[in-house]
């Protein structure tokens, strides 16, 4: 690798130019790392969101399908409220509703996304087709499949210690209503919210780590790929899991479900657009 620093005095002051780095492709110690994709056109990320929305499609109506619901759009539109009535935007009862609480429904309509998002990208941005590969393991498992595992456990291991931990938590005493009332709702839910987070940010931060490893042994390029602001909107999905596995039948959880599938397109999307500089 060369870099090049000269200097030049213009009207006494000192100016530094740094001219383009030469780095050798085919060493392992080139840096991976992405494009915005603001060069994309409006067209080309319609489709890719299109692709992503496809692929999601497919085991959203695989899951649907098993909590019950038609996929008979005649027997669909049928119903006084088709849509509200319908698996995507029903919230009760909660016994009758598609949830969301189980990793291995995340997993494979993240996996829908990604897959979908893949094929658009490779339709209308095939000369970036190396970034959307490795764009794939990271988003499947630096962004789903780690962060998603270690919510689960935490989620598993804190219904064991619930309610030893909520009794020690501070309470007021006569606190039937008011002011009282809802500091003793939070303080019970601390734990709770802990755990969560806790576990979710070791997830994010692990799965970034385990997806860069790979992708480097995989191609024998360094990556820095970095935890971008988009990397978080998966993660939506991971909290509304929790909060449905560590309050099960909750109304709360189950109207919070229903922006999951919002959030795993991003995944898909993300696969779709990524570019190489």
């Amino acid at each position: 690798m060369l870099d090049k620093v000269s200097n030049i005095n213009i009207d006494n002051k000192k100016y530094f130019l740094n001219t383009p780095r030469c780095v050798n492709q085919n060493s392992s110690s080139f840096t991976h790392s992405y494009l915005e994709h603001e060069d994309l056109t409006p067209k080309q990320k319609a489709v890719i969101l299109g692709t992503s929305i496809a692929g999601m499609a497919i085991p959203l109506a695989f899951w649907s399908k098993k909590a019950g619901f038609s996929l008979n759009p005649a027997k669909i539109f049928k119903t006084k409220n088709p849509f509200k009535d319908w698996a995507l935007l029903k919230y009760k009862p909660v016994n009758k509703v598609l949830e969301y609480d189980d990793a291995a429904k995340i997993i494979t309509i993240a996996a829908g996304s990604v897959a979908g998002g893949y094929a658009g990208g490779m339709i209308v941005d095939k000369e970036h087709s190396k970034a959307k590969k490795r764009e794939v393991l990271s988003q499947l498992l630096g962004d789903v499949i780690v962060p998603i595992t270690c919510v689960w456990a935490g989620a598993k291991t804190f219904k064991h210690f619930e309610k030893s931990l909520q009794k020690i938590m501070p309470q007021f005493a006569d606190a039937e209503k008011g002011i009282k009332k809802v500091l003793n709702t939070v303080s019970k839910n601390i734990p709770n919210a802990v755990a969560t987070l806790g576990s979710l940010g070791i997830g994010i931060v692990a799965g970034n780590k385990v997806s860069n490893e790979i992708n480097e042994k995989l191609y024998n390029k360094k990556v820095e790929r970095g935890i971008k602001v988009s990397d978080f909107a998966p993660h939506v999905d991971d909290l509304c899991m929790s909060i449905s596995m560590v309050n099960s039948g909750s109304e709360f959880g189950t109207k919070l479900g229903r922006i999951i599938p919002l959030a795993l397109l991003v995944p898909g999307y993300e696969t779709g657009t990524a570019r190489e500089k």
